[in-house]
């Protein structure tokens, strides 16, 4: 009953998972044969109005563009949200700022929440360019209420342009975007327009390149696909221009999810209006390199894209102006991210059936079947998308693709918590994705502020990851070797993604040294450390004394102690890999030495009920007696006489006393086939009950107290982790505040 119940959700998860597959295949023909875009496309255009909303749009080909073309262009506000963006807050304004856009139908509002010195660098760079003439303002809240909604609907209360422009701090505008996108508005019924986002820093690593790969697909298939249909696209959350109408008219920014953007998207075309994407309108991005804070964005969208989904999913399913596949396309988009939790259960099923021998294929080379189609419809068909997308760089994109697997596999973890966290109404609270200004490959983000530590996400990615290892073995062994690549596959997405999130999470001690004024607040006042001078590193002058000689003791003494604390913290971390290959080990010795006889009981039963030489059958019995133990029951609650290896026993040895009374019995006798017909009667009940015992065997009390244990050891090395960067950054702190008073 627990084989077929398991059976049945898993069929039934893969077949769910592969619906979301077959809809990318479904959008990619669609993209190719979309031609509502192709026709919008114009070689230059203008704008016919008294430059206060009040005229029209006209296209005009043909038409060389001068200085009294731009007398005619319509007010926009661009609006810039930042929030401790240090590093990338200055490119982006300066990129802003040199748009060829008439300065006095440009306003531009840096929508800044921060709270360090990003503030600082906001408000001298909009000085500077106020009194070279733009229309900019510096707009900061004491508070970030709805975060990045809030600061848009706060911006929007003060915006005169009839279009809204919006740029997150990591992006990179031309200067010619304005002129290039504005036009698309002469059509009336365009709320919005949508850019394709490029990618400041692909080949920085292969994290980078598998999330450039993403966003690819995401953009010249999905988007391109629903531009100007039926269908519902989204809004990006930047690199994107608004109709203010449009915003106004579809209810304006909402704070109630981590996705603003997707639900005001939705909500507009709910409205009737439509969403256009221009696939040839490229804004470059820098793309986050720790894998932390790619997690921490991934975890963002899949969360949002949720509650999106439980707030607007029964106004469209309702709805009687909407199209059955625009309902479709919808759902399918609003709960994409179902997939990663559907994927962990997958891949927790498959060594438990292959541990039961569960047959789940009737036919023996039934399981080549979905590894092909996997093999197919995976990577053979990525591969004619990527050939027909971009012919020239195929190749380095199926490396990517390659590295895209082990991202999606790896992030599932996270994106699982994300969801349910989203199912059960948790408070929503927006964590901004880190950006570091890093857009060469051999630049460096570790000494920078910003950088996230690893969770306690990373103990269930290490867990999968062991999981998978046994696994692996479980196909193996049991003669299942044909799902051990996919397997295989998995596991390494786990792995990637462990090893990226610790490896990525080594302090550095030029962490803050160089910043200055991480302590700096609201006020631009400096926060006293937490750290007292006169005991940095032991040392007990400098506070009173001398202050060169304290500022020398003060560096001797931070200088000490973050180099003890950056030693202890990679013992710990030697001793975290150390104890995860000690567990794979363990697991593997624990199923080879318990697992493994029993299933190669099971396999000996399996030749012996063939066989018609009571004397053969015998040699069969004799094995299986040595690999069976000879007592104990693996249920240690509510354990059964089926399950107990003692009663096994007894039966081998009834078996063993029949077979030798047979052996001397004509073979042609009625007595003989009897008998043989009632040894494999007893046979077959021993495999059903040894079947029945080999799933407790893996959580036997002994297995269950030891990966207690095990799990307990990580999660106190964990804990000595974190105080060991407690003290770095305290140290470090006093080094900071030293420097900024020098």
């Amino acid at each position: 009953m627990i084989e077929y119940l398991a059976y049945v959700i898993f069929v039934t998860v893969s077949w769910m998972m592969s619906i979301y597959g077959f809809n990318f295949y479904y959008l990619f023909f669609r993209s190719i044969n979309n031609k509502n875009g192709k026709q919008l496309i114009m070689k230059n255009s203008s704008y016919n109005g008294d430059g206060k909303g009040n005229g029209e749009m006209v296209l005009s080909l043909n038409n060389n563009n001068n200085n009294n073309h731009d007398l005619n262009l319509p007010y926009v506000t661009i609006q810039l949200p930042i929030y401790n963006e240090k590093y990338v807050a200055e490119r982006l304004i300066k990129a802003v700022c040199r748009m060829d856009y008439p300065k006095d139908r440009m306003q531009i509002q840096v929508l800044d929440d921060s709270t360090d010195e990003t503030r600082e660098i906001c408000s001298e760079l909009v000085e500077y360019y106020k009194a070279r003439g733009y229309r900019i303002e510096h707009i900061w809240r004491s508070n970030r209420a709805g975060y990045k909604a809030g600061a848009l609907k706060e911006g929007l209360k003060k915006a005169d342009g009839e279009f809204i422009a919006i740029f997150d701090a990591d992006f990179v505008p031309p200067p010619w975007f304005l002129k290039r996108v504005i036009p698309y508005f002469a059509d009336k019924r365009i709320g919005l327009v949508q850019c394709k986002w490029g990618h400041l820093n692909e080949d920085y690593s292969t994290l980078t390149q598998a999330q450039a790969l993403s966003l690819d697909f995401h953009f010249t298939v999905e988007q391109k696909a629903k531009s100007l249909t039926h269908l519902f696209m989204n809004f990006n959350g930047t690199a994107g221009v608004w109709r203010r109408s449009c915003i106004d008219d579809s209810g304006g920014w909402h704070i109630g999810t981590l996705v603003e953007d997707l639900d005001l998207s939705y909500r507009a075309q709910m409205k009737g209006w439509k969403c256009m994407y221009l696939d040839d309108v490229v804004i470059n991005a820098e793309l986050p390199v720790q894998i932390n804070a790619a997690k921490r964005q991934q975890y963002r969208w899949a969360k949002g894209s949720i509650q999106c989904a439980i707030k607007l999913l029964d106004k469209i399913i309702l709805s009687k102006h909407l199209s059955i596949d625009t309902k479709v396309q919808a759902f399918i988009q609003l709960t994409r991210h179902v997939v990663h939790p559907l994927l962990l259960i997958q891949f927790l099923l498959l060594p438990l059936l292959l541990a039961m021998n569960y047959n789940i294929y009737p036919i023996q080379s039934a399981p080549l079947s979905p590894l092909i189609a996997y093999a197919i419809l995976g990577p053979g068909f990525y591969m004619y998308v990527m050939r027909r997308l971009w012919p020239d760089r195929w190749l380095s994109r199926m490396k990517a693709y390659f590295f895209l697997i082990l991202f999606f596999t790896g992030i599932s973890v996270s994106n699982t918590i994300a969801v349910f966290d989203a199912l059960l109404g948790s408070r929503s609270e927006f964590h901004r994705t880190p950006k570091f200004g890093i857009v060469k490959r051999g630049e460096d983000w570790r000494g920078k502020d910003y950088v996230l530590p690893f969770t306690k996400t990373t103990l269930l990615e290490i867990f999968f990851a062991g999981y998978g290892i046994v696994g692996i073995f479980i196909s193996i062994f049991n003669g299942n070797a044909v799902y051990a690549p996919l397997l295989a596959l998995q596991t390494s997405g786990f792995i990637y993604i462990a090893a990226l999130s610790i490896s990525h999470s080594i302090f550095n001690n030029r962490s803050r040294v160089d910043n200055g004024a991480r302590g700096r607040v609201r006020d631009g006042s400096s926060i006293r450390s937490e750290v007292d001078y006169s005991y940095v590193g032991g040392i007990g002058k400098g506070r009173d004394g001398d202050k060169d000689k304290g500022n020398d003791n003060i560096e001797r003494g931070v200088e000490a102690g973050v180099g003890y604390g950056m030693k202890h913290y990679r013992l710990v971390l030697g001793g975290i890999l150390a104890l995860l290959m000690f567990g794979v080990v363990m697991a593997y010795i624990g199923y080879a030495s318990s697992v493994y006889p029993l299933e190669k009981a099971r396999g000996y039963i399996a030749v012996a009920v063939t066989s018609n030489s009571p004397t053969t059958m015998l040699e069969y019995v004799l094995e299986i007696e040595q690999l069976v133990p000879e007592k104990g029951n693996p249920v240690w609650v509510f354990p059964t006489p089926r399950t107990d290896f003692g009663m096994m026993h007894k039966s081998i040895d009834e078996i063993k006393e029949r077979l030798k009374v047979i052996a001397t019995l004509p073979r042609d006798s009625e007595a003989f086939n009897t008998g043989m017909s009632d040894v494999r009667g007893q046979l077959a009940q021993l495999e059903d009950n040894i079947r029945e015992a080999v799933p407790y065997v893996y959580v036997s009390f002994q297995n269950v107290v030891l990966s207690a244990i095990w799990i307990t050891v990580i999660l106190a090395i964990f804990t000595l982790m974190k105080r060991s960067k407690a003290r770095i950054e305290r140290l470090e702190d006093v080094e900071s505040e030293r420097v900024g008073s020098s």
